[in-house]
């Protein structure tokens, strides 16, 4: 049995408290990290405020967690001790299954998220599977990592999977903690890059991370159209309402809108504007253990980083309202500072 020091909630929407938390015997194929930096997600919101009716408490949040292999379980290699890893929205899976055998382990139905059913990485420790514990690049500075173990591969998976040629003029929607790391792969990819923003403030910013172009979603008519029947990707990172006649229109035949936000309201759209020109409308969220491997040497090759605003661990309930409020340009993380 483990003690670890976290950051728990009692209740939903409770402030978090310094606890000390009790861990189980370490099971075979799991390591335990020693925490150095972990994101803070809008998800990690939704489950603290019991946004989905699932979250078991006391609640402990976190997870794009950053740090050091300090244990191993006993089918674990020992050569893994001192590993810098990191583990994200899921750290394990049954690794037998179909799904896991295909090397889609994120589509396992016994896979196991993190912040789920055991204490995130807002604690001076966290476990995982050996396997979802991803090894980090020595060009990726431990700090700012974090978040690409959930919002990076979120957004890195369409290149791969659909898969995105270099060619494609690519429109991302909402410029936030996954859209801004949408439009720096992007622009790394080789795309023409086009951002729609309903905030006219991070319109410099877009452009300065590669965007051609930032239409904002509350102009006229005329100006959220110019574009019209040219783009071949529509990547949606904003969960707010959105005008979708009006992006539809900027669809090039054969072109597709992946959604990668959670929408609080269904896509309307006719079946016409689909089949009428063979359009087609797809979405996905996290990915496999090999998938981040590639996202984070992706990421070393291109000198690729979330832009991150940090702030010691022991601050946490005022970085979960700095999130939930909209302010934080673009991620937060917290360093841990455990006595």
């Amino acid at each position: 049995m483990t003690r670890i020091q976290a950051w728990s909630a009692a209740r939903a929407g409770d402030p978090f408290s310094l606890a000390e938390l009790h861990l189980d015997s370490l099971a075979p194929d799991d390591v335990e990290v020693a925490v150095e930096h972990c994101g803070l997600c809008s998800a990690d919101v939704s489950m603290w405020q019991d946004r989905w009716k699932i979250t078991r408490f006391p609640f402990v949040a976190g997870h794009e967690v950053v740090g050091r292999i300090v244990a191993v379980g006993s089918s674990v290699d020992a050569k893994r001790l001192g590993q810098r890893v990191g583990v994200g929205w899921l750290n394990g899976s049954c690794m037998t299954c179909w799904r896991c055998l295909a090397g889609t382990q994120h589509l396992c139905p016994s896979k196991r998220r993190t912040i789920f059913a055991q204490p995130g990485g807002f604690a001076s420790r966290v476990r995982s599977h050996w396997a979802w514990a991803i090894p980090l690049p020595d060009a990726l500075d431990s700090a700012s990592a974090g978040p690409l173990f959930c919002a990076g591969i979120t957004v890195f998976r369409p290149l791969i999977d659909l898969p995105v040629a270099p060619t494609w003029r690519v429109a991302v929607v909402g410029l936030g903690g996954l859209g801004h790391l949408a439009v720096k792969f992007l622009k790394a990819w080789g795309n023409e890059v086009i951002v729609f923003t309903s905030s006219d403030s991070k319109a410099d910013d877009a452009r300065h991370w590669g965007a051609s172009s930032v239409v904002s979603t509350d102009a006229s008519d005329r100006e959220v159209t110019e574009p019209a029947g040219s783009i071949d990707l529509i990547v949606v990172t904003a969960s707010a309402a959105l005008d979708w006649p009006r992006l539809f229109t900027t669809l090039a035949p054969r072109g597709r809108v992946h959604v990668l936000a959670t929408l609080a309201q269904p896509i309307p759209v006719p079946s016409s504007v689909l089949a009428g020109a063979d359009r087609s409308i797809s979405g996905s969220s996290t990915g496999s253990p090999f998938a981040v491997k590639t996202m984070l040497d992706f990421c070393a090759r291109h000198d690729l980083r979330p832009q991150v605003e940090r702030m010691p661990m022991s601050r946490i309930n005022e970085a979960m309202a700095r999130l939930d409020s909209g302010e934080a340009r673009y991620r937060i993380v917290l360093d841990a500072d455990f006595d």
